[in-house]
């Protein structure tokens, strides 16, 4: 089994290495899934109970689980972020302990056979969680599993890094560039909590809520709150009429 620090170095020159980190977060996300041996990765930011979106993903699989996650707030990244701690399905199809039941099904149909979240953590922050899957079942290795905790760490690092000189209260144009942040949504989980006189992160449980009863997309369901079209009732949380 490889040291700790060679991880940390082989994994560091592989990021170092490449000049279009800098402008194209895709490659922090490849560079994960290659050192770990995945066949996909995607990295999610969050504040506090609350998904701000996927910064980068390797493919479309990665890209519909980061999607399934965001819409339905759960899956191996939700987990990993809220419990601080990695959290492991060898088997999706076939799970000792049944969870995920929203987005076990849709993961499955795409291609993923296993999935693995790693919390992004520098010290006492979360920023959120890094996401690898595996087209075929089976758990992680010794190696594999201490690579994945140390390309998540330099993961949240980088990001860290990148968001040093962005405005308050903004996102730095590296993350923001092929980012996948959902403005519309976080928009209409401020009306809704405005609404309903909750927290925004109650609120988004809300319009999730909302939208899979309904068969409808997140941000579908967020556009017409922000439109003023739908509005959430009090008591029901129902549509009211137009004003």
């Amino acid at each position: 089994m490889k040291e700790p620090r060679d991880r940390r170095l082989r994994i560091l020159e592989l990021l170092a290495g490449d000049a279009t980190l800098n402008t194209e977060t895709k490659k922090l996300c490849q560079v994960c899934a290659d050192v770990t041996g995945m066949t996909g990765a995607g990295i999610m930011l969050m504040s506090g109970d609350t998904p701000r979106g996927s910064v980068c993903t390797t493919n479309d699989v990665s890209s519909l689980i980061e999607e399934l996650q965001y819409e339905l707030g759960e899956g191996p990244c939700v987990d990993a972020h809220e419990q601080g701690t990695p959290v492991l399905e060898p088997d999706l199809a076939e799970p000792l302990v049944p969870r995920w039941l929203a987005f076990r099904a849709p993961a499955l149909a795409a291609g993923a056979r296993a999935v693995f979240g790693f919390p992004m953590l520098v010290g006492a922050v979360r920023l959120g969680a890094l996401n690898l899957y595996c087209d075929r079942p089976g758990p992680l290795t010794d190696d594999q599993y201490a690579d994945a905790l140390v390309a998540a760490g330099v993961a949240a690092r980088a990001i860290l890094a990148l968001q040093a000189h962005a405005p308050a209260d903004g996102l730095a144009a590296e993350l923001e560039a092929g980012a996948d942040f959902r403005y519309v949504v976080h928009q209409a989980s401020g009306m809704v909590a405005a609404q309903l006189g909750v927290t925004v992160g109650q609120a988004l449980v809300r319009l999730r809520a909302y939208a899979f009863g309904n068969g409808r997309s997140l941000a579908s369901v967020a556009r017409e709150v922000v439109g003023r079209v739908l509005r959430f009732d009090e008591q029901s949380g129902e549509k009211d009429p137009s004003p």
